[in-house]
């Protein structure tokens, strides 16, 4: 038997032969070097020959090369130092010159070791390109593989051969080395903490390394770096929040112990993801009545000055509320919102209300703890008639504001009136017997001011006229004497004496 293939991209018509899988009698067919384009749709059949018989062709088979290739093995090296095993992975492809997968970095590799021994338990775990394995027994022979995958894609490739390597004791004692490292991190404030069992003087230097350089295939051990303000320390613990400048990568943080001796002694590799390893805080809460409302304000957690928690973590509020009395069955009721404002409505007058409130993530499923209670008293019944009260008193004073000065202003138009148009003060009567030729002041006193004395001289007159005036007169006089106009002595004898002067005049 022998097979021909052919293949074709666009039209079914314009089939090429396969360069090396011409007249094979093998049952299968190197053909990469045809393939090109791996995201292409490619199109393969096949037949028969023999002698000058030809069968017709297969049917056409569908491929697209970068779907159905398998991840080939990576290449792995070994080296065992100080205790640990240290291990450089190649990625699939890295002898080949044309590549299907060009973006390396998209690789993750997945390690399976064991002990060289009959009952030896596997052990998986994820690794870098370069990365140490520690926690291995001294003078242990151990063997493993490694498998890159592509997560995104969802493939998994095959394992690499299987290599063994033995271990060394260390060559440093680890009486001195920080242990038990570990980050606290609240709020995006992040603290380093570790232990220290020597009992001599140690210092410390925390060291960090940026994640990414993690992934390349180069050695990154000359790129950590000492986090400031950290160098040289006594205390076992430090901040390291200086070096945290974006929240979409990751890092890596470790301890350098140094003796009196001056060796030092690296602690194991802490992963800090900023918005994981991060805690969020309990928020910040305000409570206030207003009517029948209860006003409940929440400050989000790390204040004003941390914008990360609330850009990134998208923060909802647990608000938890009851009754605070001597029943202890008294309901608690939650509810949940997004803003930093809430109300509660139904309330009961002359209650303590007590509120606490949790903050939480549902994306990076974390949640605070609940913020401090805050308690207050609702208004009762009695205040209403107050109200009333102090409304009837406030509407009271505005209308005597308004209307004093108007009744005042009325007042004293009257008042201008009625002196004009209907004076109070009228003559006597004994000088309006003169007809109103003579006049004398209301406003003058008659006991300090004396009459003085006075003549008419008349050119012609009779004297029946003289007599009935005079008759007139004195009947004038006689009636305001007896009214009480001039009731004191002075007066009386001064009108007598007049009277006495005038009679002589006109006779």
């Amino acid at each position: 038997l022998s097979y021909r293939f052919g293949n074709t991209e666009t039209n079914e018509t314009e089939w090429k032969e396969l360069p090396g899988c011409q007249n094979v009698t093998r049952m299968e067919c190197d053909f990469s070097s045809a393939i090109t384009e791996y995201y292409d749709t490619h199109h393969v059949r096949i037949r028969a020959e023999r002698r000058e018989e030809v069968s017709p062709w297969s049917s056409i088979f569908e491929i697209i090369p970068y779907f159905i290739a398998q991840i080939g093995p990576p290449g792995i090296e070994l080296q065992s130092t100080n205790g640990a095993i240290k291990i450089k992975v190649s990625p699939p492809e890295a002898n080949q010159v044309r590549k299907m997968w060009i973006s390396y970095l998209d690789f993750k590799y997945n390690l399976v070791i064991w002990e060289n021994s009959s009952n030896a338990e596997f052990r998986s775990q994820s690794i870098f390109p370069t990365d140490i394995i520690d926690d291995l027994a001294p003078d242990t022979t151990y063997c493993l593989k490694v498998q890159a995958t592509l997560p995104l894609d969802m493939k998994e490739g095959l394992f690499s051969p299987i290599r063994c390597v033995k271990t060394t004791r260390k060559a440093v004692s680890d009486l001195f080395c920080a242990t038990n490292v570990r980050v606290l991190a609240l709020n995006m404030k992040f603290h380093l903490l570790w232990n220290n069992r020597y009992k001599q003087h140690v210092s410390y230097n925390v060291q960090y390394l940026i994640g990414y350089l993690k992934k390349l295939p180069d050695d990154y051990s000359a790129k950590w770096l000492n986090v400031p303000g950290c160098e040289n320390i006594t205390d076992t613990q430090c901040s390291f929040s200086s070096i945290i400048t974006t929240v979409s990568g990751f890092y890596y943080v470790r301890v350098q112990a140094m003796s009196e001796y001056n060796t030092s002694c690296l602690s194991n590799e802490v992963k800090v993801d900023p918005l994981r390893t991060n805690e969020i805080g309990p928020p910040g809460v305000k409570v206030d009545i207003s009517d029948v409302l209860l006003h409940i304000q929440i400050s989000p957690p790390g204040g004003s000055e941390s914008e990360v928690m609330r850009e990134h973590y998208d923060l909802s509020y647990r608000v938890l509320y009851w009754k605070n009395s001597s029943n202890n069955e008294e309901e608690i009721k939650m509810k949940e919102i997004k803003q930093t404002i809430g109300t509660v409505s139904d309330l009961t007058p002359s209650t303590l209300y007590c509120v606490k409130v949790q903050a939480f993530s549902e994306f990076y499923n974390k949640s605070s703890r609940y913020s401090e209670e805050k308690c207050i008293r609702t208004p009762g019944d009695e205040i209403l008639p107050l109200v009333i009260l102090a409304t009837f008193v406030i509407a009271l004073i505005a209308v005597l504001l308004v209307a004093t000065p108007l009744v005042f202003a009325l007042y004293q138009a009257y008042a201008k009136m009625k002196y004009v148009f209907f004076p109070s003060c009228q003559p006597p009567l004994n000088i309006e017997g003169f007809g109103g030729q003579l006049f004398s002041s209301p406003y003058m006193s008659t006991t300090e001011e004396p009459i003085a004395n006075f003549s008419i001289i008349e050119t012609v007159i009779t004297e029946e006229v003289n007599q009935i005036d005079f008759k007139d007169y004195k009947h004038s006089k006689q009636s305001s004497r007896d009214s009480g106009n001039y009731s004191n002595d002075d007066d009386t004898s001064g009108s007598k004496m007049s009277e006495e002067m005038l009679e002589k005049e006109i006779v």
